[in-house]
């Protein structure tokens, strides 16, 4: 059982960060083969923990989940072809969905982080979150102010609106949340922690922490999919 990652896979991220170039990355390809294969092998051993208290993850694999080096540049101004980092989703649907989650980032110099809640829902997933914040403030307050979450998370971050979204007071006690688009929560986890055994239970215990908040999101977005079946 793999509970952490090779100092090997840390320094192939830092050398791609220096060396972006199709051609750099051609010649120590073997390099991120083994950086990927590292990744798959700690992920599976994660899953399986996780699997206790997530059963979202149970039987779930590491390339469903993992996301690819490769940069979509099509639209971007940033040429660069590869991520600086190897990262990967946990979540029921895999990599793809829009359900809260457990996202691992790794990337060397201590950026490496475990994030959870939910990240840009379409529309009307959304609407039922903010309307699930405003029914239930104090249930979501309850839950940021809990030891068990404080201890890893310091507070919900993310996108928000600028002014108060439609339909919503500005007196509303819950209103700096209404005003999100995102609502996450982030762990950040040193070098040290990444390359030793600290990391498997670092990022057990952090989604553990965070998967009560994750589940009170994804309960408007289980009602608004079930009213959606019915319809059909």
């Amino acid at each position: 059982m793999k509970k952490f990652l090779d100092q090997s896979t840390l320094d192939f991220v830092r050398d791609l960060r220096q060396n972006n170039q199709r051609e750099w990355f051609e010649q120590n390809r073997s390099r991120y083969e083994a950086a990927r294969q590292d990744f798959v092998s700690f992920l599976t051993t994660l899953l399986q923990g996780a699997a206790a208290f997530e059963p979202a993850l149970e039987g779930q694999q590491p390339k469903d989940l993992m996301f690819r080096i490769y940069r979509d540049v099509r639209f971007s101004n940033d040429k660069r072809p590869y991520k600086d980092h190897i990262c990967a989703y946990m979540a029921d649907g895999g990599r793809k969905t829009i359900n809260p989650g457990f996202y691992l980032h790794i990337s060397p110099n201590d950026g490496s982080f475990l994030a959870g809640g939910v990240w840009m829902p379409p529309a009307p997933e959304l609407k039922a979150i903010r309307q699930e914040i405003d029914y239930n403030y104090e249930e979501l307050k309850a839950l940021v102010n809990d030891p068990a979450f404080k201890k890893y998370y310091g507070g919900i971050s993310g996108d928000k609106l600028k002014t108060t979204p439609k339909g919503y007071d500005s007196e509303n006690p819950a209103i700096d949340l209404l005003r999100h688009k995102s609502w996450n929560v982030t762990y950040m986890l040193t070098d040290e922690v990444v390359t030793s055994d600290r990391l498997y239970d670092e990022c057990l215990a952090a989604m553990k922490a965070v998967k009560p908040l994750n589940d009170f999101f994804l309960r408007p977005m289980k009602e608004l999919k079930e009213l959606k079946a019915e319809e059909i």
